[in-house]
């Protein structure tokens, strides 16, 4: 976890140029998790840290023209790159703390958040800024294009029992802000944990 934004912004900035190539086939999976939020026409949907946001294709498809997309995220190169792929025709992109969202409370129905959660610097506060800005009822989809373990792996580490993303820390953590975890799945191929947000 990373509780330095400066931090954060460089390590995503030093890789924002080569980050689709580095990941080429991410886009089925963003686009099979965009499917599980149940999105429906004309919803607002927020793409929470949406880097270089190749999650913004499948949302818009997903709520049509009369829906809200909107992507945030603290990396302007990341933006960048998003802007130069023409991912900004699906979606507003903003330059924005995901801990202090510049959007009015209950004013979307959901949040989509790919490998959000390891850069949050106050888990259970921040995931409570998410659940500020959605209405009751609305849904979150914390996602990775690959399991944990997976994950790990690439990263050179082994897997430890305070992973956030392990399902008995996760669903806690949820519940204390504001969610109720509806399903969990971690395989190799992804990882995601949904959640409504309660009143």
């Amino acid at each position: 976890m990373s509780d330095d934004h400066t931090h954060v912004q460089e390590f995503f900035a030093a890789r924002a140029a080569d980050w689709d190539s580095r990941f080429p086939d991410d886009g089925p999976a963003h686009a099979a998790a965009v499917a599980e939020l149940g999105l429906r026409e004309g919803d607002r949907v927020l793409d929470a840290g949406c880097g270089t946001g190749r999650a913004l294709p499948p949302l818009r498809a997903a709520v049509g023209p009369s829906g809200v997309v909107v992507g945030v995220d603290l990396t302007p190169a990341m933006l960048a790159v998003a802007a130069r792929a023409g991912r900004g025709l699906d979606g507003q992109l903003l330059l924005a703390d995901v801990t202090r969202l510049p959007l009015g409370t209950e004013s979307l129905d959901a949040v989509f958040a790919a490998g959000l959660i390891a850069h949050l610097p106050e888990p259970a506060e921040n995931l409570t800024e998410l659940a500020r800005v959605v209405r009751a009822g609305g849904t979150l989809a914390l996602f990775h294009p690959i399991g944990r373990a997976a994950l790990a792996a690439r990263q050179g580490r082994r897997i430890t029992p305070d992973d956030l993303r392990a399902e008995p820390n996760l669903g806690p953590l949820l519940a204390g802000s504001g969610w109720r975890m509806t399903s969990y799945v971690d395989e190799d191929a992804r990882f995601l944990a949904l959640a409504v947000r309660v009143k």
